[in-house]
């Protein structure tokens, strides 16, 4: 049984993820030391930021963190009471809008940010 999910992102810098995300999610981080940087998310789960130079350390060279420019190979997608204020707040943190805040056809609404290192960014809820 899964007791707890957590979410690592690779990040090209932790320190101004841990600002990005502390603003965006408008909380303080439950861990914040060298290495590693987690948030607590509803249910239960955590998301974590590591440092691209962390896991290829940690891999000894078996991967490349996010070396393919500025594609994506992540989305955090979040359920929030009111997706339009956290868009914004993400907006205001320094995020780049790729598609704002819209009634999708799975049945909710949800607006697309792009967080500084090239991670998707979701914020959803009823539409």
């Amino acid at each position: 049984m899964i007791e707890r999910a957590h979410f690592i992102l690779y990040v090209r810098d932790q320190a101004a993820s841990a600002r990005f995300y502390r603003a965006a999610l408008a909380r303080e981080p439950s861990l914040d030391v060298p290495g590693m940087t987690e948030f607590h998310l509803a249910g239960g789960a955590v998301l974590g930021l590591m440092p691209q130079a962390g896991i290829e350390s940690l891999l000894a060279g078996r991967v490349t963190a996010g070396r393919e420019g500025n594609t994506s190979r992540a989305e955090l997608y979040l359920l929030v009471d009111d997706v339009a204020a956290c868009y914004e707040r993400a907006l205001a943190a320094g995020a780049l809008a790729l598609d704002p805040p819209a009634p999708r056809d799975w049945g909710e609404l949800a607006g697309y940010l792009m967080d500084p290192d090239g991670h998707v960014l979701v914020f959803a809820g009823r539409a």
